[in-house]
């Protein structure tokens, strides 16, 4: 099983490229990002805290929500997302919005801060994902509500099979453990919601949302996205001969063309939203 410390070095090798990519990122995964501040009930003044940020998202769409009378919190555990963060707060010149070094089991704030916690496509690779959940009622105010969001399952999602189904053909691809850190870990129905509940959260729920993931980019665009977002995808590449490279490229191109239009690519997705309440 992959260490915390290879997770944050894999996504520190990211960190470049989801800032790079920042804007075309944040429209994509903007339904799960409301989803999120729904389940969660955030609103106008409210201070939250949003884990595992990467580069500040979406801790500075909810930022803006909650105004200049609210404020949010990001933390992240890889320098180079926070690094990124903070330049993004300062560019769009949100004053309400901190970002820190920090993971999920030791929360570096008092009991009771926050009127919520988020977390988007962070808890599948918490090194104990109970600890962090824990952490993250310790720190929510009585009767706060705690929101995640999760991959559901990777047939549901051509945004990942898409690209994985090529890589099989060059490359051998052992599906990781059921509890190893990994996009799906959570996907199966009830298995967050345990976590949750095991962890001392209230009432835990979860729900399928069903959303389209749309860029405006060309398909090669997009390809240059998810071939740079990914550092599991670019080990891949990089053990790959030039000209497989390339015909990897082709074929993934061709794959993803389903899924384009002169209005650029939309692509069916389908992620769990998991709540509870302190």
């Amino acid at each position: 099983m992959p260490t915390n410390q290879d997770v944050i070095d894999s996504w520190s090798g990211s960190a470049p490229y989801w800032e790079k990519h920042r804007e075309v990122i944040r429209t994509m995964f903007d339904p799960v990002t409301q989803a999120l501040i729904e389940a969660a009930t955030i609103g106008a003044g409210h201070a939250v805290l949003d884990v595992a940020t990467g580069p500040g998202e979406p801790a500075l769409t909810v930022a803006a929500l909650v105004g200049p009378a609210g404020r949010v919190v990001g933390i992240d555990p890889v320098a180079g997302m926070v690094d990124a963060s903070r330049r993004a707060a300062d560019r769009f010149g949100f004053r309400n919005a901190t970002f820190d070094v920090g993971s999920a089991d030791r929360l570096p704030f008092p009991a009771a801060t926050f009127d919520a916690v988020i977390s988007r496509f962070g808890v599948m690779f918490f090194p104990s994902p109970v600890d962090g959940v824990r952490e993250m009622l310790r720190v929510l105010k009585p009767g706060g509500k705690l929101a995640l969001a999760a991959w559901y399952f990777a047939d549901s999602n051509p945004f990942h099979y898409s690209l994985a189904r090529v890589m099989k053909r060059f490359v051998d691809s052992p599906p990781p453990g059921p509890d190893d850190p990994d996009a799906f870990r959570f996907a199966p129905h009830g298995k967050l919601v345990n976590v949750l509940a095991e962890a001392g959260a209230v009432a835990p729920f979860e729900r399928v949302l069903q959303f389209k993931i749309e860029a405006q980019l060309s398909v090669g665009d997009f390809w240059t996205l998810r071939s740079e977002m990914s550092e599991k995808l670019r080990e891949k590449l990089r053990s790959l001969t030039p000209q497989q490279r390339n015909e990897v490229k082709t074929q993934a191109i061709e794959a993803l063309s389903e899924y384009a239009s002169d209005r650029g690519i939309s692509i069916p997705a389908e992620v769990l939203i998991v709540s509870g309440s302190k």
